[in-house]
């Protein structure tokens, strides 16, 4: 399914009251919010290095008790407000989202949201063979799977649960028989791990209609021990393809797309790259991160969380919690990425990826 284009926010644009032509507020930077990942839960099956590495997240990490977690009916309220905000695009994340019971019985609610164009979902696609219909028949309008390598010794070593690297495979060709399409195949690429492997991944994909987006490794939490010298620039991962297959530039989709485009010039399809680091990409960031618990946060890389969980057990109405996080969004002045040099170095505070989602 492809996103909408916003009606531009310009001057001659603008409604009456100073707010954007598709609702909600700007930041301080004028970036509208539109796009809303929502955590539904911190529970993953895997166990991979830069993310939920088992160092950390072993056998005695308390995760979220249930009564912690937001449930179907407080996500769809918060969704709902959220929509009339101005989102237009809801991904459900983890964790890993597969593991929540019931999954498609949300999915179902929130299809029936006004203003969402596109409902999505990412998954390491570890139950996807299984439930891909289920998520179609509920509504859901496309898949991004995570496959950090094709091959399978470096796939079950990356996830660190000796998971195979076919039943990921299997998942996406379930997901394409659904109609969860375009699908997209994320892979973080780190430097002496899997970067071997990036060449492999763009040959699987190409002609099938999936589009494989490579993201460089990034300082996302506390416990995956990032470093610069682990980066692998989006710039060497296009040479690397384009010396085997020609590419050409393609236009961005939508304001605030987060990946750089690129074409096969024989009309094979197009692979993305994800460039946080060396071409960091706040200036339009339009996203909010909604965590399992109910917290808020305005930047991947954010410190502090905002507790909507109180709110929405609580006594405020739909208004007064519209009124809050128009404030809040007011207020934003995230541009981590941008801001990352001695100014950012040695944050220790960063939430982790898997409590957000990415």
């Amino acid at each position: 399914m492809t996103t909408q284009k916003p009606t531009p926010d310009t001057p001659e644009n603008r409604r009456k009251d100073g707010r954007p032509p598709d609702g909600g507020v700007l930041d301080t930077m004028k970036r509208p919010l539109r796009d809303l990942r929502v955590s539904v839960t911190d529970r993953c099956n895997f166990r991979c290095q830069y993310c939920m590495p088992k160092e950390v997240f072993g056998r005695d990490y308390e995760f979220l008790k249930r009564g912690e977690i937001l449930t179907f009916e407080e996500i769809t309220r918060l969704a709902r407000i959220f929509a009339a905000g101005g989102v237009k695009k809801i991904r459900l994340t983890g964790g890993e989202p597969t593991l929540r019971r019931d999954l498609p019985t949300l999915i179902e609610m929130l299809k029936g949201i006004e203003g969402i164009e596109d409902l999505t979902l990412t998954t390491n696609g570890s139950l996807l063979a299984d439930m891909a219909g289920d998520l179609k028949a509920a509504g859901l309008d496309r898949v991004t799977v995570s496959l950090d390598s094709l091959n399978d010794a470096v796939f079950r070593k990356m996830n660190d649960v000796e998971f195979p690297v076919q039943r990921v495979l299997d998942g996406i060709q379930a997901a394409a028989e659904a109609g969860l399409t375009p699908i997209k195949v994320n892979m973080v690429v780190k430097k002496g791990v899997n970067d071997g492997d990036v060449l492999e991944m763009a040959r699987q994909f190409r002609g099938t209609g999936h589009i494989v987006r490579f993201i460089e490794y990034m300082d996302v939490g506390n416990s995956n021990g990032w470093r610069t010298d682990d980066v692998v620039a989006a710039k060497a991962i296009v040479a690397a393809i384009g010396a085997e297959f020609a590419l050409e530039p393609l236009d961005r989709q939508y304001d605030g797309e987060v990946a750089n485009r690129w074409g096969y010039k024989d009309g094979a399809g197009e692979i993305g790259v994800i460039a946080s680091v060396t071409r960091p990409f706040c200036g339009d960031c339009t996203r909010a991160r909604l965590s399992a618990d109910g917290h808020l946060y305005t930047c991947l890389f954010a410190v502090v969380g905002h507790d909507l969980r109180k709110l929405v057990r609580g006594d405020k109405s739909d208004e007064e919690i519209a009124e809050f996080l128009d404030a809040l969004w007011s207020r934003r002045n995230d541009r981590y990425s941008e801001l990352r040099t001695s100014q950012t170095k040695g944050d220790d505070g960063k939430v982790e990826m898997s409590y957000i989602g990415g």
